[in-house]
């Protein structure tokens, strides 16, 4: 990413709740025959040392993007979105685009297939569980494990990241409040999400 000392952070923390509240990921490979890369839903081990996340890919995506060979890169895009200088002061007339996003490094474990069936059932069991009648692999387990062969598990524990929370830090805190008012109920670029980014970011500052 662009180097923006003024909106990195380092603290693995902001990084793992990017992770638990934004699961939809991109994974790129360097592979032999050039660049590739597929999207997956990843979730973070919780009771792992640092940060470790699981996930699978359909076969031969595994192939494809030559896992467990090298390091990849595993994007995580939090909210984002456009910010007008119609918010600003009057003198300030550049847009720019606010966003909350990580990168992540590590090379890839290939998970066994008795691993593999665990995190799938871990996968659908994280994001049913705020559905009223969750479904589980369990209800048929031996379907899903049929269905199961037709995936590669993996982890990620990732061996360094770069995350940047670029969110109007450089504003004055007038302007940051005008900023979030109209992200979070304006007629134009309504995105209550990254205003709520900037709520945590910039606390009391704009209460």
């Amino acid at each position: 990413m662009r180097h923006t000392p003024g909106y990195i952070t380092t603290d693995p923390d902001d990084v793992k709740r990017l992770i638990r509240e934004n699961p939809w990921a991109t994974i790129v490979s360097p592979t032999s025959t050039g660049l590739v890369a597929s999207h997956y839903p990843v979730i973070l081990e919780e009771d792992a040392a640092g940060i470790s996340i699981v996930s699978h890919v359909g076969s031969p995506d595994e192939q494809l993007h030559e896992l467990g060979q090298h390091e990849i890169l595993v994007i995580i895009q939090g909210p984002h979105g456009y910010i007008s200088p119609a918010w600003y002061a009057a003198s300030d007339f550049v847009p720019t685009w606010n966003h909350v996003t990580a990168h992540l490094y590590g090379t890839p474990e290939i998970l066994s297939d008795e691993e593999n069936f665990r995190v799938l059932g871990a996968l659908v069991d994280h994001f049913e569980e705020r559905m009223p009648r969750p479904v589980s692999l369990n209800i048929d387990e031996s379907a899903a494990r049929r269905i199961a062969q037709g995936t590669v598990g993996l982890r990620v524990r990732v061996t360094r990241f770069d995350a940047r929370l670029k969110l109007s830090q450089n504003k004055s805190p007038e302007v940051v409040g005008r900023i979030i008012d109209e992200l979070q109920s304006g007629e134009n670029y309504s995105n209550p999400a990254l205003a709520q980014e900037m709520r945590r970011v910039h606390g009391d500052a704009v209460s």
